[in-house]
This record gives C-alpha cells, sequence and structure tokens, in this order.
C-alpha cells in the first residue's frame, strides 16, 4: 500500500511521444489526486518547463532527445532537489534502475507496469517518498549484501554504458559520437575501456553479451 499523496500534487509530463503523454494525461485526470501542469518532448524543454512551471514530480523517459537519461535527472536534482522524479521508460529495470537512482530518481518503472502500480508509484514520490518494485527491492539486496557477483557491465560507468548500448543497438561510433556531442577519438577512447572492463575482444562479443542480458534494444533514432 502506497497512500495517497499530497491532495492537488502536480506533475509534469516528459516523453518524446504526444500519444503517450495524452495516455498518461487521461489516466490522472481520472484518478483525481494529481493533475498535469506541464509537458515537454526533449530533455531541454523539461527544464524549460520547469522553470515556468514548478511541480511536485516530474514522470520521466529516459529517451529523450538532446539532453535525457540519467545526465537529465542529475540537473533536475542540482537545480529542484526538492521535486520528485519517477522514471517511466522503455527500459526494463535491470538496465538502467540502479543508475537512475544514483542520479536521483526516486523511482522506477518500465512502460509494462499497470496503472495501478504508476498511480501507486505517483503518489509515493509526490509525498516525499521512494518507490521500489518488489523484484528491483529483492536485486538491491542482492547486489548489495555481495550474495552474487555483479554482472560485467554494473562495472561500467553511465557514459560507457550509454556507449555501450548504442553499440549494442548496433550504431557506428561516428553515430554514437554526433549523438552524445562527443568526438570519435573520446568514443573509441570509452568503446576500449569497455572492452577492457568487461574482458571481451571485440565488438561481436559486446553485442553478443549485450543480448544475453536483455541489454538490447532496436534503436529508433532517425538516421541523418
Amino acid at each position: 500500500m502506497t497512500g495517497p499523496g499530497p491532495v492537488g500534487s502536480t506533475v509534469l509530463l516528459a516523453d518524446p511521444h504526444r500519444i503517450v503523454r495524452e495516455g498518461l494525461r487521461r489516466l490522472l485526470d481520472e484518478d483525481g489526486d494529481m493533475s498535469v501542469s506541464a509537458e515537454a518532448a526533449t530533455g531541454h524543454q523539461v527544464l524549460e518547463q520547469l522553470r515556468r512551471h514548478p511541480v511536485d514530480v516530474a514522470l520521466v523517459e529516459l529517451n529523450l532527445p538532446g539532453l535525457g537519461g540519467l545526465d537529465l535527472i542529475r540537473r533536475l536534482r542540482a537545480e529542484w532537489p526538492a521535486l520528485g522524479v519517477l522514471v517511466l521508460t522503455v527500459h526494463a529495470e535491470e538496465q538502467y534502475a540502479l543508475r537512475a537512482f544514483r542520479a536521483g530518481a526516486q523511482g522506477y518503472l518500465s512502460k509494462d507496469c499497470a496503472p495501478e502500480e504508476l498511480l501507486g508509484a505517483l503518489r509515493k514520490v509526490a509525498g516525499g517518498g521512494a518507490y521500489l518494485s518488489p523484484a528491483l527491492a529483492e536485486r538491491l539486496a542482492v547486489e548489495l549484501t555481495g550474495l552474487h557477483e555483479a554482472p560485467a557491465h554494473t562495472l561500467l560507468s553511465d557514459r560507457e554504458f550509454e556507449v555501450f548500448r548504442m553499440i549494442v543497438a548496433g550504431l557506428r561510433l561516428t553515430e554514437i559520437a554526433e549523438r552524445l556531442h562527443l568526438s570519435v577519438k573520446t568514443v573509441s577512447t570509452h568503446k576500449s575501456r569497455i572492452l577492457e572492463k568487461m574482458k571481451l575482444d571485440s565488438t561481436a562479443a559486446l553485442v553478443r553479451y549485450g543480448v544475453q542480458h536483455g541489454l538490447f534494444v532496436e534503436d529508433t533514432e532517425p538516421r541523418r
């Protein structure tokens, strides 16, 4: 049981897809405990909207164009320390959840969650709490107690993990550099460190690892 959040809690919806935002707005309108005060389709729009429309909770998809993902969460935590941040994303918990919490999120859900779970998580975060699913809480307990050896990809920094997943998605180093606003040399250095930390010897081995561990996500951004 999560209990109700503060009456009249306000929410910012951050998702690149209008149909998703409309569906979430309808869900919150029907629930009645919370209201949508602002929407954003990109990471930079999130910052702009919050400067104009302060809210209690930001419901954020990690896959936002421009400033997105973990970097956005860090900006939100630095500029609006009292803001609740709940991630609602296409990425499964095992891919980004712990990293999102370390960046400053108070909750994490994948988009296949039930509407009731989403509403409960929003109430919890709006009330100043944190939300972990039972499965995530168990994984966190296992990691903290050291009962199992951590997978190799958990040794990567957030930036290395981002580069790793783009490699697994089939992007070339030049494409990764463009999307992350880095030099090709820097991306190449990241790739070398990834291979070293994960004790793998080729791009093909990285791809196999990503598929085996459920870290493969089809690249949906348009190629230029």
